[in-house]
């Protein structure tokens, strides 16, 4: 592989947005393959076989599109699928952990709050990073879960009044324990910070991995010689399972928030969204 070869990025839906937009700023150079299985969003709630089986189909979607390399930006996915991926594709993949690291460094109550889908709390992977970094720190995570805020985001509804319910109602027992930091274990979850900042104010501190994750791919792709030069001016296809016309409404807003980090969503033009069939 070359470093003219793109880099593929994989999300059961569009939350992987929020992964694509710190890619973009930590690899300029590079162009970009954003493939959403919309079609069978959400991942959350789906067997373990399930996951794996679709995550693995995008997968070699993306290869054969030409991707170099693939970052899976869903926990979920995550969670499940990295081993076999790592298995079967002789290219870097690269997946997510949840922001307990940061977390618990920070932590000044001593209580951490994850914001996290079933599927994601049914892992390994999760449960390792808790196990390896909260336990010796003597800090205690609280987990909450909602299977709804992922179809909500979906729904282009990341900053609306059903969303902030919703949100009240899984949150409110982490504020209640004395939670200071708030991990967002969903790359969907990034769009909700205006919402969870209407209802509680400052009373987390929000971190997710999308960040961190793009300047380990950084590394990963300088290490693989697949990194563009930063000179260059990287392109995006943007790639759904699902109908293209229902998908380009929500991926202009969120598309719209990253540009603006995350403070709002305006409205903006409609990406150009190809359909592929994994």
């Amino acid at each position: 592989m070359s470093p003219t070869a793109p880099l593929g990025v994989f999300d059961s839906g569009v939350g992987g947005l929020s992964v694509l937009a710190e890619l973009r700023r930590a690899l300029p150079g590079q162009d970009l393959l954003y493939l959403a299985d919309t079609a069978h969003v959400p991942y959350g709630a789906r067997s373990d076989e399930d996951i794996r089986t679709l995550t693995d189909r995008a997968v070699t979607a993306l290869h054969g599109l030409g991707a170099g390399a693939v970052v899976v930006a869903c926990n979920t996915a995550s969670a499940f699928s990295l081993a076999h991926l790592r298995a079967r594709f002789d290219m870097p993949i690269i997946g997510l952990v949840p922001a307990v690291k940061p977390a618990v460094q920070a932590t000044r109550s001593g209580v951490v709050g994850v914001l996290a889908t079933p599927g994601t709390l049914r892992g390994t992977l999760l449960a390792d990073v808790v196990r390896e970094w909260a336990g010796p720190a003597g800090v205690r995570v609280l987990n909450a879960v909602s299977t709804e805020l992922v179809p909500l985001v979906e729904a282009g509804k990341a900053d609306h009044d059903q969303t902030r319910a919703v949100l009240r109602e899984v949150l409110t027992p982490l504020v209640q324990a004395g939670a200071d930091q708030l991990v967002l274990g969903c790359t969907h979850y990034p769009f909700l910070a205006p919402s969870i900042r209407a209802e509680f104010g400052t009373t987390f501190a929000l971190l997710d991995s999308g960040a961190a994750v793009a300047r380990h791919t950084r590394r990963v792709l300088d290490g693989a010689g697949l990194r563009a030069p930063d000179t260059a001016s990287g392109r995006v296809r943007y790639f759904v399972t699902g109908d293209p016309a229902r998908s380009a409404p929500v991926f202009a807003a969120l598309l719209a928030a990253n540009m603006h980090n995350g403070a709002e969503l305006h409205r903006a033009p409609a990406p150009r969204i190809e359909r592929l069939h994994p």
